[in-house]
């Protein structure tokens, strides 16, 4: 395969994934702010954080404000991040391998694309923002949907894959580092009604809170949560999930290409120094500590993975 298309799917399909997520971190404000007594607008500086976008945000507004914080998140197309350019930076990228990808794939994420641009068309009122934050879930659900249901499992498969969870290991990270350090009211509210209520909420915004309670119950633990949310295999946004399957296409790309590269070692050192303890070890590391550490390591490995395939053919 070209290294330009490998490159083309593997950042289609993590800008596809990156418009979810960012929606996702959205609601995840939206749904704090509105448990919290008092709450102002500056919370949502935790969330421009957490999506990588406040200094770029900064840079172009003089105040912070919820709604120019939302609109920076969903429609700013100065931000490179923001829900409408990655879902055009991925139709761009779709565009540039459209001969690797199937027509369903194709249709699916040019779709996605025209529902993007009319829904965020204008700035998204409170009151339409659940119903287009759902559109946008639902758009690139499709696409995925397409992708599984129709592209061979070949090395195409695999970039695709490895662009979708890379890009989702680095959410599930960032969702639970905001909810942990940055969004928790103080130290009194641990183990309240109000962070219950806000633990639910980051089980909903990586849509988790269904097996979660088929797992433990009604019982909300932050402990369980982060055993669910880092360690379950079976949990498809789970950080030792993720961190799965990249090692599993990694390695079948290994296999196609008869070498082991770079970022094969990287993901298979990941995984066996930072997913293969048990969560009590992760809490006495530091939460945040770790957290840093394996958004760290991500970022290494999406480079890794550049560097590594760019010039194979």
């Amino acid at each position: 395969m070209l290294g330009k298309t490998a490159n083309g799917l593997f950042w289609m399909y993590r800008y596809l994934e990156r418009a979810e997520n960012i929606s996702r971190l959205v609601e995840t404000g939206q749904r704090i702010a509105l448990t919290r007594l008092g709450s102002s607008d500056e919370e949502w500086e935790s969330v421009l954080q957490t999506a990588g976008v406040a200094a770029g945000f900064h840079a172009a507004h003089d105040s912070l404000a919820k709604d120019t914080a939302i609109d920076w998140m969903l429609r700013a197309r100065e931000n490179p991040s923001s829900v409408l350019t990655s879902i055009m930076a991925a139709r761009q990228n779709a565009r540039l391998v459209r001969t690797a990808l199937t027509h369903e794939v194709w249709e699916a994420t040019n779709a996605t694309y025209m529902t993007a641009c009319t829904a965020l068309a204008r700035k998204v009122s409170e009151r339409d923002l659940p119903q287009t934050l759902r559109t946008v879930r639902q758009q690139t659900a499709l696409v995925r949907g397409a992708t599984h249901g129709t592209m061979l499992r070949n090395d195409i498969y695999d970039f695709a894959r490895i662009g979708t969870f890379l890009e989702r290991a680095d959410n599930t990270a960032r969702i639970l580092d905001v909810k942990y350090y940055v969004l928790l009211p103080s130290v009194m509210a641990v183990g309240s009604s109000i962070d219950n209520v806000q633990w639910e909420t980051i089980l909903r915004s990586v849509s988790a809170r269904g097996g979660f309670r088929m797992e433990y119950g009604d019982s909300i633990d932050p402990r369980d949560i982060a055993q669910f949310l880092i360690l379950d295999k079976r949990m498809p946004r789970s950080l030792a999930f993720c961190i799965g399957k990249l090692r599993d296409n990694l390695g079948y790309l290994a296999s196609n290409y008869g070498t082991r590269p770079q970022s094969w070692a990287l993901v298979d050192h990941i995984e066996r120094g930072y997913l293969s303890f048990d969560i009590d070890a992760v809490l006495d590391y530091g939460l945040h500590e770790y957290i840093q550490k394996v958004l760290s390591l991500l970022s290494e490995l999406g480079a890794q993975i550049e560097i590594d395939y760019r010039f194979y053919e």
